[in-house]
């Protein structure tokens, strides 16, 4: 008995040194696997942005090639996830990825229910930190694309949506009660039809090292509710470029343009300016208006299958129908590291810290951002 329990212990060490080793090498080993084996992490959520603070939760990634003989076949991801936030969002999202055999089509699903308190500052370029007033968000969101290679690189698309918002002013006598210009303040729904054109040689849908992204949609929302519901259009135009300048470094550049045009346009749907992808150092939403254009470029550099670092800088406004003026573009610049979960794949956590600008009685704009995948 005393032999078998020594035994006992012996194999106990023997499968935990085991398993942590393959722990170790998963996780932390600079090897790739070559073998293009489907990929399914339970992932901790432990994100970070000054909109909602230190988020935490529970979510499932499962990353998987559609055909593994072909090289070129871009890797199809799901995520779902749920989460709290020290700041009082609780927010639940399915997403899918999905690339077919050859590329030849590309589907995108979003369904997410969402709780954000956020602070409003009103809409324009030049909203001042005095007037923040604090607002609880709710609100539901379903989107469908697809897209289809008709030609070369060429993708025409269809997608549709539905977005339900809902809110409440904890703060009754700030600027969102006082500005009479604010329409749909307690809320309302949006539901659109529209179409999509991409042309897209990127050698990567996770991590680009070479190749062109340029998207094009249009979306109208008819209507559908009457009274002053919103009746119109949102145009959004995307454009990404990448060169790789050696075996470790990598410069990307990305511009967007976006705006929203029609009758009784409400305030939720006025493009914002500021978060974890573009713009970063920019509370999401401080500038909101009918227009958003902005650009930036990030340096890679790629230290080795695991670890990497990025520099960036942009810049960008928000802006009227008539109201463009370059006077108006704001700075946004800072620096990042990145820890890469699936090497393979190019999927990655990344840790950045962006810088915004000083304006005249106000601390200088910055933000802290923790987030899975690349900023662009």
């Amino acid at each position: 008995m005393k032999k078998f329990s020594i035994c006992t212990i012996f194999v106990l060490i023997a499968v935990n040194a085991l398993g942590q080793k393959k722990l170790i090498e998963r996780y932390l080993s600079n090897k790739t696997d070559s073998s293009r084996r489907p990929s399914f992490m339970p992932v901790p959520i432990l994100r970070y942005s000054q909109e909602i603070g230190l988020e935490f939760g529970a979510g499932l990634l499962y990353s998987t090639y559609l055909d593994k003989k072909d090289l070129s076949n871009r890797s199809s991801n799901f995520s779902g996830l749920a989460s709290v936030s020290t700041k009082g969002q609780y927010n639940v999202s399915l997403k899918s990825d999905i690339w077919t055999k050859a590329n030849k089509h590309h589907y995108i699903t979003e369904v997410r229910f969402k709780r954000m308190p956020f602070d409003f500052y009103g809409i324009g370029n030049e909203t001042l930190e005095a007037d923040k007033d604090r607002l609880v968000q709710g609100s539901v969101k379903v989107v469908l694309e697809a897209e289809k290679r008709l030609w070369p690189n060429m993708y025409t698309g269809f997608l549709v949506g539905f977005e339900n918002y809902h809110f409440t002013d904890n703060e009754i006598g700030g600027i969102f009660t006082k500005d009479q210009s604010i329409l749909h303040k307690f809320g309302g729904s949006v539901a659109y039809a529209g179409f999509s054109q991409t042309y897209d040689t990127r050698n990567s849908n996770n991590y680009t090292t070479k190749g062109l992204m340029a998207k094009v949609t249009l979306q109208y929302a008819p209507d559908l509710w009457g009274g002053e519901n919103f009746t119109g259009a949102l145009i959004k135009a995307n454009v990404r470029n990448f060169w790789s300048l050696s075996s470790k470094f990598v410069l990307g550049v990305n511009g967007l343009f976006h705006t929203l045009q029609g009758k009784n346009a409400p305030f939720y749907l006025l493009p914002q300016m500021g978060n974890d992808e573009m713009m970063r150092g920019y509370y999401t939403g401080r500038y909101r208006d009918k227009n958003l254009l902005a650009a930036q470029a990030e340096l890679r550099y790629r230290y080795n299958n695991r670890f990497g670092a990025v520099v960036f800088g942009g810049t960008g406004q928000v802006f009227e129908n008539g109201g463009f003026a370059a006077k108006n573009f704001k700075p946004s610049y800072g620096a990042g590291g990145r820890y890469f979960f699936d090497p393979e794949k190019g999927l990655s956590v990344r840790l950045d810290y962006g810088i915004g600008e000083k304006r005249a009685n106000e601390k200088r704009q910055t933000g802290f951002y923790i987030s899975l995948a690349e900023a662009f």
